[in-house]
């Protein structure tokens, strides 16, 4: 607001000395007003805004014009007057200095409103940017007013070269570059370890089917060595299980001019497009729920922990551990690995004696994570408070049908046209769990000390999706 009465002001300032020079060229003003009703009323709308002030502006250098043509008569009526009687008139006198005042006055009229319009243009009078050094020399009076036929110099003065060159934009912004780190500040990743304590094969079908004994019965016993009756009859059966092949796969867009321009795009977004399906895979290994397009996870299948009658004391974490490792031996499999979450395997390691030494755990040390001679892995997909124990070497298998792969493609929707790219990751795999009974999975409910009852959501990675 305060802007536009600025302009204001200066529009009227402007009108004013139009008006005293107009009346000193001997110019009917009132008449003037009368003929361009709109000057008025654009003043008292918007003080001399938009096409008035473009109206006004040619009527100042019409003025201006009709005053230096009666000064070059009085010239030339003075040059006559001196011939005849070698001076001036006091008439004549008077009217020149009269028209000369009156031009000086319209001068300055026709340079106020120029710098109305151009603020008006230059959106109502709003602050630019700084001027450049070059800028303040070029558009000084004594540059733009400097006859470049004549001889001589001129100078400008621009004020502090400490006030003049900045920062902005318009001075030496460009100049200062951000300080950047280079490289991806990558975040971290789960470490994964169920896919090595299975044995994997290769598959060419999108389904596994295996032949499982479902049952025993062994009648064997001694017979006699011409036995009256006929020796005893054993028995087996058999079911044919099919475990599914799935696909899982995910996929990125990206423009071909930014994996061009950046060399190592393309292989970190190849990197955590593999990371994410190998955390998808892990969680469906595990607890795949084996409805729909997932696969039967090994948890899902494993026999729940029942304690065969061991009687124990206390019962601690490590205890629970062991008598679950005694009922897959009762299964006539051999544990061969416990996996938990870290938060569980922490406080096993944690646990401590009667004078505060550690039970088994070498703070100093390096050993391999283990427990009753089996390995432990430690992994967020197992949610804490849970564990599972069993022959994973024996008791199942995974199988590749096809091998985790990058595919890059612009043939997908209308990424030609658009210069995209679709950056597509996927595996297809199996699991088969020949023995259910080789597995056995539980929680710490019980125990002393009590264990966390759950992790944060983030960090267990969803079985089926």
């Amino acid at each position: 607001m305060k802007k536009t009465q600025s302009i204001l002001r200066v529009a009227a300032l402007a009108l004013a000395a139009v008006s005293l020079g107009a009346q000193a060229a001997g110019l009917d003003v009132a008449g003037f007003f009368a003929a361009h009703t709109d000057v008025l009323a654009g003043l008292s709308m918007l003080g001399m805004a938009g096409t008035t002030v473009e109206a006004e502006y040619k009527q100042v250098q019409a003025d201006l014009k009709k005053v230096g043509d009666d000064l070059k008569a009085y010239a030339e009526k003075a040059e006559k007057e001196l011939k005849a009687h070698s001076q001036l008139s006091a008439e004549t006198k008077a009217e020149v200095d009269k028209l000369l005042t009156a031009q000086s006055e319209l001068q300055a009229a026709h340079k106020a409103m120029e710098q109305v319009i151009a603020k008006m243009q230059n959106g109502g009078g709003m602050p630019g940017s700084a001027k450049s050094l070059g800028q303040m020399v070029v558009e000084n009076e004594a540059i733009t007013g400097f006859n470049a036929s004549m001889r001589g110099a001129v100078a400008v003065k621009v004020g502090s070269i400490h006030a003049a060159v900045t920062s902005g934009a318009g001075s030496a912004g460009d100049l200062i570059q951000p300080h950047r780190v280079p490289g991806i500040i990558v975040p971290p990743n789960q470490r994964l370890f169920l896919r090595d304590l299975l044995n994997w094969g290769t598959t060419s079908s999108n389904s596994i089917e295996y032949v499982r004994e479902a049952g025993f019965t062994n009648n064997a016993a001694p017979v006699a060595e011409n036995p009256s009756n006929p020796k005893p009859e054993s028995d087996l059966t058999f079911d044919l299980d099919t475990a599914p092949v799935i696909t899982i796969a995910h996929y990125i867009r990206a423009s071909k001019q930014v994996l061009a321009d950046v060399a190592m795009l393309q292989s970190y977004i190849d990197g955590r497009l593999l990371y994410g399906l190998k955390v998808k895979e892990e969680a469906q290994l595990l607890k795949g729920s084996g409805l729909g397009l997932n696969l039967n996870g090994i948890l899902t299948q494993a026999t729940a922990y029942v304690n065969p009658g061991v009687a124990v004391q206390a019962e601690t974490m490590i205890d629970r551990l062991r008598i679950a490792l005694l009922q897959v031996e009762l299964a006539e499999y051999s544990s061969d690995g416990i996996v938990l979450n870290p938060i569980d395997w922490t406080q096993i390691e944690l646990t401590k004696t009667e004078d505060n030494a550690y039970l088994f755990a070498t703070p100093r040390g390096l050993a391999a994570p283990g427990l009753w001679g089996r390995p432990v892995v430690s992994t967020q997909a197992m949610d804490a408070g849970e564990f599972l124990t069993g022959a994973f070497s024996l008791g199942a298998q995974g199988w590749d049908r096809e091998d985790a792969n990058i595919t890059v493609s612009n043939q997908d929707r209308d990424n030609f046209v658009k210069n995209m790219v679709t950056i597509l990751c996927e595996e297809r795999v199996g699991l088969t769990v020949y023995r259910p009974e080789a597995f056995v999975a539980g929680d710490f409910s019980g125990v002393h000390p009590a264990p966390p009852s759950s992790t944060p959501a983030s960090s267990t990675p969803p079985a089926s999706s």
